[in-house]
């Protein structure tokens, strides 16, 4: 599995989980069918803003949200599943939990074919600005998905 899908799955699980080490996190990693060295999970942290904070919980590993969409706009492609339309309306599917960041690089495009975006845990509905303009803004929400560049 490549550095794309690690950084992926690295994500899901520290949203999904309280992990408070590296060596929780290279076996839930294990788990999830990806072997890592401790050198490539720091490295990896680092290039994803991964931050060790304390909680009510206790200590925990959480994404930097401005750092997590710097880096996750070249990967919203991985991030999406589907995309169905309809006359007035958009509905993107994403992994779970990742409506609201791939939302938010909608957003912060902050193109004028898009009158706004409400994002749950993996479902994005996208508004159109006008109902006319929603071929238009498929085709902005895919030319999104296959950037290699933020």
């Amino acid at each position: 599995m490549n550095k794309q899908q690690r950084h992926v799955a690295i994500k899901q699980l520290i949203t999904h989980q309280v992990i408070s080490s590296q060596d929780e996190l290279c076996q839930a990693l294990e788990k999830a069918g990806f072997e890592v060295t401790q050198a490539t999970l720091s490295r990896d942290m680092k290039d994803l803003g991964i931050a060790r904070v304390n909680t009510s919980d206790g200590l925990r590993y959480v994404l930097h949200v401005e750092s997590e969409e710097r880096r996750l706009a070249p990967l919203i492609g991985y991030e999406i599943e589907r995309i169905d339309a309809n006359e007035t309306m958009i509905v993107i599917k994403t992994l779970p939990g990742r409506a609201q960041g791939v939302a938010e690089i909608i957003d912060s495009k902050r193109s004028p074919l898009v009158l706004g975006t409400l994002a749950g845990d993996n479902t994005i509905f996208v508004t159109p600005a006008s109902v006319t303009k929603v071929d238009e803004v498929l085709r902005f929400i895919k030319s999104l998905m296959s950037k290699k560049t933020a």
